[in-house]
């Protein structure tokens, strides 16, 4: 159910897709997916598919978590970094196998009290989970080298823009649900003004 072949087989179906970051690969091989989601499901926790977790939330797509994170990493690691909807936690787990310092947000509090303890028990020193609105950010810890959003806006909520570092990159994707999305890297330059780059279209749960 859990095996080591079936997730070796998910990491050579990430290659596939083009993932080609090999720490990363490694991380994804490690990280025990099949705890992040009800046991009932845990059969299928190693394909490539979004899975529900109860809330009207899914546990990303391995690609989606894989090509974000790849992403956030693209120039480098970041030290401290944000990350609105933690959900089930895994996207969380992954990040934090690199991260310094990781500030996670959720809304809803049962998601949270469950990814919280489950990422504690998983033995994350490096991962601080807080029970807020995603949407303002996480403000006390501001600002960050890097944003990444799990869940899409119909806009880019002003106050993730206002909590990046110079140089830093909000990775989120944007528009509405049951439409086409666009996963973007929005970096924050010298002048406080923002560069958009357009990767590909993606499809997230709301962000509530």
């Amino acid at each position: 159910m859990t095996s080591q072949r079936t997730r070796d087989r998910l990491i050579t179906l990430l290659e596939q897709h083009g993932i080609k970051n090999k720490e990363l690969l490694n991380v994804l091989r490690k990280i025990p997916r099949h705890l992040f989601m009800d046991q009932a499901l845990a059969s299928r926790s190693y394909e490539n598919t979004a899975l529900p977790i109860g809330y009207g939330q899914t546990i990303s797509q391995p690609y989606t978590v894989a090509r974000m994170t790849e992403l956030l990493l693209e120039n480098g690691t970041p030290n401290k970094v944000l990350e609105i909807g933690t959900g089930s936690g895994y996207q969380a787990a992954v990040l934090g196998a690199f991260v310094k310092e990781l500030h996670t947000v959720e809304i809803i509090d049962a998601l949270y009290r469950q990814s919280r303890d489950l990422l504690y028990q998983l033995g994350y020193r490096n991962i601080r989970t807080h029970h807020n609105d995603g949407k303002m950010g996480w403000a006390e810890k501001a600002p960050y080298e890097a944003i990444i959003v799990t869940a899409a806006p119909e806009i880019i909520p002003d106050s993730l823009l206002q909590q990046l570092s110079t140089g830093g990159q909000l990775i989120i994707p944007v528009g509405k649900q049951n439409n086409p999305q666009k996963l973007l890297t929005i970096i924050k330059r010298a002048d406080s003004s923002f560069q958009t780059i357009e990767h590909e279209t993606v499809q997230f749960v709301p962000l509530v």
